[in-house]
């Protein structure tokens, strides 16, 4: 086994709940083993500290996994699976939710998504990627499914040493799936969808649209597979448009309203060019959700991606009929929650707009966020009422 033995006072962000340490961090590595084997940690002055995955190759070079004196094992993985997938069933959660999520359940690396008889994974650390074979066996026995697919096709797995992947790795080759979210029947695609094949983290938000939409013309933008637009049109709406530049996407969402008897109009087409022609054309709508891509993946790009989601929000504010809702969400970690205010603040401003903030949402329950790491609260969703 190896032993990290960190420099002087670096072990308190651990110890604080931190799930990282880079390698910078580092002040010697002793001993010998294989990269991605569990190495134990020690601080400066030789004191235990935790047990966790390592990797020469990334500078994230070690991913904690219990800050406990413990048998990493077999039995540690399958226990873990089984606590977060218990607390997702203790909050309600059935048929499609995330079962287990990385860092926060404090199994770095792994994402394991729930999309009825199916499960949807990503390996994303070096640790879960030589340990695949014994993930999947315990998710077989713990969930019991007809497909575990694969989506590390994700390009942080460069970052490990590892190239992208996708495929199948147990049960039937199953890639379509139907699902119900919030009562709606929905297709999801495990093998071209975004992500693990749908943005289960929305989902509470998607139904929380239930207070804002009756009897109202809503707007759903960056539409995905129709998860809003379809929710909107479930608790009322009087008319709902989905757009999205993904011919892809606008199929399954028209699958999607077809499987629910739901009446959306589907609009192929770039968003910003949309919004622009709304304008030009002098239409509005009385609720707009923009659930846009993120616009900023790494701290470099905050600056640029900060304009973008700017502009978009600028574009759709002139488009809210007075009274009416603007609901604009933002993915990346990198635009942190005071970022995100500040875009919103300043976007109205310059539209010359009064406006209140009526909610500031978050990833659902399923997508807990571990207090002390931060990057792990991604998710923004504010609704705007505009004046």
């Amino acid at each position: 086994m190896y032993t990290v033995i960190l420099k002087k006072t670096e072990e308190k962000k651990v110890l604080n709940g931190y799930p990282w340490i880079y390698a910078n961090e580092v002040y010697k590595i002793e001993g010998k083993d294989k990269q991605g084997s569990v190495a134990e940690v020690r601080s400066f002055d030789g004191r235990f500290v935790c047990y966790g995955f390592i990797n020469h190759l990334s500078k994230l070079s070690i991913r904690v996994l219990t800050l406990k004196s413990e048998q990493i094992d077999r039995d540690f993985f399958k226990k873990r699976i089984v606590e977060a997938n218990n607390y997702r069933l203790s909050l309600g959660y059935l048929d499609n939710y995330r079962a287990v999520f990385s860092e926060s359940d404090f199994l770095s690396g792994l994402i394991v998504d729930k999309y009825g008889d199916a499960l949807s994974v990503q390996f994303l650390s070096l640790g879960m990627e030589v340990r695949k074979q014994m993930i999947v066996d315990i998710l077989v026995e713990v969930f019991n499914p007809k497909t575990i697919y694969e989506r590390s096709d994700v390009s942080i797995r460069k970052k490990e040493g590892l190239e992208e992947k996708k495929g199948l790795l147990y049960g039937e080759n199953k890639t379509v799936v139907e699902i119900v979210e919030n009562g709606l029947k929905m297709l999801v695609d495990l093998e071209n969808g975004q992500k693990t094949g749908y943005f289960l983290d929305q989902k509470e938000n998607r139904d929380n649209l239930k207070w804002y939409v009756k009897d109202k013309t809503v707007l759903d933008c960056f539409c995905n597979e129709g998860g809003f637009a379809l929710n909107a049109k479930k608790h009322g709406a009087k008319q709902v448009t989905a757009v999205d530049i993904s011919q892809r996407a606008i199929d399954l969402v028209k699958q999607n309203a077809s499987l629910n008897n739901l009446d959306i109009d589907c609009q192929t087409a770039d968003v910003f060019k949309y919004l622009s022609d709304c304008k030009e054309n002098g239409k509005k709508f009385d609720v707009i959700v923009l659930d846009p891509p993120a616009f900023t993946k790494t701290v470099d790009t905050v600056k640029e991606g900060y304009r973008g989601y700017k502009d978009i929000n600028k574009k759709a504010m002139k488009l809210v009929e007075k009274g009416g809702y603007l609901i604009t969400c933002s993915c990346s970690q990198h635009m942190t929650v005071e970022l995100f205010m500040k875009m919103i603040k300043e976007s109205i401003a310059e539209c010359g707009l009064k406006a209140k903030l009526l909610e500031l949402r978050m990833q659902g329950k399923d997508h807990a966020s571990l207090i002390g790491y931060d990057e792990c609260l991604y998710l923004k969703v504010a609704v705007i009422k505009i004046l």
